[in-house]
């Protein structure tokens, strides 16, 4: 994940200041040559760095916080707030025109993720409520406008396209269509380069200039660093973009990039793309990100993500059941599904305070191996052995370790957890004692499986 290095190296130069019951000025200096340090090791922009750094110090050895009686604490929230104001406070919002459609053009390199995440963006405004229309105007790209149909049509999203003419009239042809077909946002698809070069530019301009869009966001991959900023930085010297879109921010990739573009282009960051799958995308907000560098989670988008994934008629038929105690396999399943929905486990933990860098990373890819593993037991069973496990007899077994690739041992370990969880939840039906939402704790192992 993102941050992860620079996570870790200041949560221990956090650690070691909270652990002092007063600091004087020479502590908080060290405390800052180091998080300089890791600040440039993430690849954030030397004078971003020099910058926040000197901010940080003035602010950090005042009188009020080296006469607190919890300087390290303060020094922290010195080090949040100075985070957040790098990355501008609150989050930005696309601008809505006062009659639709609100018209948005992607541009970017190629390779920047700019086609999915087009499809991601429209998906956004959809569950919104929106009525978004994606629009084909890569024409030079091989598959570039089957691509964008395929991720449309996951998204749901219907795709205007007209070959490979000239974009420019494809994007005239698209406003004209979302007008008669009450289409309020348009997000256009434009071609990428290699690189930078006039010919892009002239092109993207053109479209510019003939369709007058609301919002220009230009993609960027966060895994090439501090180029990413450079990028930013000549798209909007020849175009004039409103806004970034970081993608690749589930990767191991440094993350600097997010630190230094408001700061070095003056445009902030609105989305971010935190992996391959649709639903893996989000708003920016400075201060959860500022959070999560720091270690200290991000519940509230956590919350956003089971809202966002989980049906209210779903959740209220779960509580029924878990009420009446009739929790079976065919349920475990489908909260198994409603977790994956949500992102991958390290992205999750990554959003629980005190858990982020926590668990390595060994154990959550072990932890994703048994979730698969038990799905694959689970579909091996028929409908009626989900819901009466009890029923599952030694032939039964083999059929089923057979049938999931996996041993009768994993089926025998799979069947005894989750009679531990139907215990456990007789006992919660009963109001005798408290549980975590199913399978995710309140027995030994986490998941049945795992």
């Amino acid at each position: 994940m993102a941050f992860e290095g620079l996570s870790e190296k200041l949560n221990s130069v956090f650690k070691r200041l909270k652990s002092r019951g007063s600091l004087n000025e020479s502590d908080v200096k060290e405390a800052m040559r180091e998080v300089r340090l890791a600040l440039l090791e993430a690849d954030v922009s030397y004078k971003v760095v020099k910058d926040f750094i000197a901010k940080v110090s003035a602010r950090a050895v005042g009188e009020e916080v080296l006469k607190s009686l919890t300087p390290g604490q303060q020094v922290i929230k010195i080090v949040n707030d100075e985070l957040c104001s790098l990355m501008g406070n609150s989050n930005a919002k696309i601008k809505m025109p006062a009659s639709p459609p609100c018209i948005i053009m992607m541009c970017g390199l190629q390779g920047s993720g700019k086609t999915t995440h087009s499809a991601k963006l429209a998906k956004h405004f959809k569950a919104q409520g929106k009525r978004p229309l994606l629009v084909a105007c890569d024409i030079y790209r091989p598959a570039a406008i089957n691509q964008l149909q395929v991720v449309g049509e996951r998204a749901d999203v219907k795709v205007f396209e007209m070959g490979q003419i000239d974009p420019v009239r494809i994007a005239r042809e698209a406003i004209k269509h979302a007008k008669d077909y009450g289409n309020d946002i348009v997000i256009i698809d434009t071609a990428g380069r290699l690189h930078i070069d006039e010919e892009l530019m002239d092109e993207l301009k053109n479209i510019k200039g003939e369709v007058k869009p609301n919002e220009i966001i230009l993609v960027v991959d966060a895994m090439t660093g501090q180029d990413a900023v450079n990028v930013a930085k000549s798209f909007d010297d020849a175009l004039g973009i409103d806004s970034v879109m970081l993608t690749k921010l589930d990767s191991d990739t440094r993350g600097g990039a997010a630190l230094s573009v408001l700061a070095v282009t003056g445009k902030p960051i609105k989305f971010v793309g935190l992996g391959e799958k649709l639903d893996e995308f989000e708003v920016f907000h400075p201060e959860r990100m500022a959070s999560r560098i720091l270690g200290m989670g991000d519940v509230l988008t956590l919350i956003e993500k089971a809202s966002n994934t989980v049906d209210e008629k779903d959740a209220k038929k779960l509580a029924q059941k878990l009420k009446q105690n009739s929790f079976d396999l065919n349920d475990l399943l489908e909260q198994m599904r409603q977790i994956q929905k949500m992102g991958s486990l390290k992205s999750i933990m990554g959003m629980i305070p005190g858990l982020g860098g926590k668990i390595k990373d060994a154990e959550l890819d072990q932890g994703e191996v048994q979730l698969k593993r038990t799905e694959a037991i689970i579909h091996s069973m028929t409908k009626g052995e989900r819901a009466k496990p009890d029923t599952i007899n030694p032939s039964r077994k083999r059929r089923i370790a057979a049938g999931s690739g996996t041993k009768v041992e994993d089926v025998n370990r799979l069947l005894k957890q989750f009679e531990q969880m139907q215990k456990m939840m007789k006992q919660f039906g009963g109001g005798k004692k408290k549980m975590g939402f199913p399978g995710m704790g309140g027995f030994s192992g986490g998941f049945p499986g795992r």
